[in-house]
C-alpha cells in the first residue's frame, strides 16, 4: 500500500511543505479558513467516498459471484457431457472411440468459450484508465490475455472450420455457444444424446448465456461517471483547502507553547506536515481504492482473477477427460503475488 501510493504521498508532502513555508516565513497567520466549512466539506467527501466504495464493492462481488457460477456450471457441463453422450439410444452403431471424440470436442469447445469470454473481458474500454497508472505499469506484469492473441489460444481447442466461423463473428463467445448448441442438437438427432439429456444440456447452454450476459453487463456499463468524477474533484478540493485551516491552527498552538518553550513553539507549525499528510493519504487512498475497483475485469492487481479461474476449470475438465497431466497446461503463475 505504501509503494502503491508513494507518488501521491510525496505530492501531499510537497503541498503542505509549501503552505507551511509560506505561513512560517511570510507570517500569513491572518490568511485562514474557519473549521466549520472545512468540517462540512470533509463530511460531504467522506459520505461520497463511502457511497462509491460500497457501490464498487458491489460490482466486484457480483463479478466474483458470476464467475463462481461459471465454475459450477462448467463442472456440471463436463460431467453431463461425459455421462449423457452415449450409444445407448443411437440409431446406428457408434464406436467407443467416436463417443470419446464427441465428448472431447464438446469439452474443448467449452474451454474455448471460457477463453473467448475472458479475452472479451480484458478488452480495454475508454473509461478503463487504472491500468495505465504508473504504479500499475512499473512492475511490467500483465494479464495472460495481453501476452498472446485470442486466435492463438482458440487454435488449441477448436477445429479450423469452427475457428473460422467464430472469428467471423463480432461476439466470439456467443458464436461458440451457438456452435455448441447446434452440435448437441445433431448428436440428439443421431440418438447419441437422449432427448431428455438434450434438454438438460440445452438448459446448461442457456445458463452459460445468462452468466455471459451478466459479466458483459458489468464490463460494458461503467460506474456512473457523474459520481466517480465529482467524488474525485470533491476530494481534491478538500485536500487543497485543508492547509488554510490546519496550518493556522498549528500556528496558534505554537504561540501558546512558545510562552514556556520558545523553541518548540517556534517550530511547532512544522508538525502540520505529518498530520496533513496522514489525513490526505487516508482520504485519497480510500477514493483511489474505489476508482481501482470500478472495473473488475480491467486487468489490474485488484481485479477478479478470471484468467486463473478459467485455467482452473480447464485443468479440472481435461483431467477428468483422462488426459495426461503433462499435456495439460499449468495454472498461470502469480507475479509479485498478483493473480489475474
Amino acid at each position: 500500500m505504501v509503494k502503491w501510493t508513494r507518488f501521491e504521498t510525496l505530492s501531499f508532502v510537497i503541498i503542505i511543505g509549501a503552505w507551511v513555508s509560506i505561513y512560517y516565513f511570510l507570517e500569513l497567520d491572518w490568511f485562514r479558513i474557519p473549521w466549520t466549512p472545512m468540517a462540512l466539506i470533509g463530511t460531504a467527501v467522506a459520505f461520497v467516498i463511502g457511497f462509491q466504495n460500497n457501490a464498487v464493492y458491489g460490482r466486484i462481488w457480483e463479478a466474483r459471484k458470476i464467475w463462481g457460477g461459471i465454475v459450477n456450471t462448467s463442472r456440471t457441463f463436463g460431467v453431463y457431457v461425459q455421462d449423457m453422450v452415449t450409444d445407448e439410444h443411437a440409431k446406428e452403431s457408434v464406436s467407443n472411440d467416436s463417443i470419446k471424440k464427441e465428448v472431447k470436442i464438446l469439452t474443448y469447445r467449452h474451454i474455448a468459450w471460457m477463453t473467448a469470454l475472458r479475452y472479451a473481458m480484458r478488452n480495454k474500454k475508454q473509461w478503463e484508465t487504472t491500468s495505465k497508472h504508473r504504479t500499475n505499469t512499473e512492475w511490467g506484469i500483465k494479464p495472460p490475455e495481453m501476452k498472446s492473441t485470442l486466435v492463438e489460444e482458440l487454435k488449441l481447442y477448436l477445429s479450423d472450420d469452427d475457428l473460422k466461423e467464430v472469428m467471423n463473428k463480432d461476439n466470439h463467445q456467443t458464436a461458440i455457444l451457438y456452435l455448441q448448441s447446434h452440435h448437441i442438437r445433431k448428436l440428439k438427432d443421431k440418438g447419441i444424446i437422449w432427448e431428455f439429456s438434450f434438454l438438460e444440456l440445452e438448459a446448461l447452454i442457456k445458463e452459460l448465456f445468462t452468466l455471459q450476459g451478466q459479466t458483459e453487463r458489468i464490463k460494458n456499463f461503467p460506474y456512473p461517471r457523474q459520481y466517480a468524477s465529482l467524488n474525485h474533484y470533491f476530494m481534491w478540493l478538500l485536500l487543497l483547502l485543508l492547509p488554510m485551516a490546519l496550518v493556522p491552527q498549528f500556528m496558534d498552538i505554537g504561540k501558546e507553547i512558545a510562552v514556556n518553550y520558545p523553541l518548540w513553539g517556534d517550530i511547532f507549525i512544522w508538525f502540520t506536515i505529518p498530520i496533513y499528510t496522514a489525513v490526505a493519504w487516508m482520504f485519497h487512498t480510500m477514493e483511489r481504492i474505489g476508482r481501482t475497483g470500478e472495473n473488475p475485469f480491467e486487468g489490474t492487481s485488484n481485479d477478479v482473477p478470471i484468467s486463473t479461474i478459467s485455467r482452473g476449470i480447464e485443468i479440472d475438465l481435461r483431467q477428468n477427460l483422462g488426459e495426461d497431466k503433462s499435456k495439460i497446461p499449468v495454472q498461470f503463475p502469480a507475479e509479485h503475488g498478483v493473480q489475474f
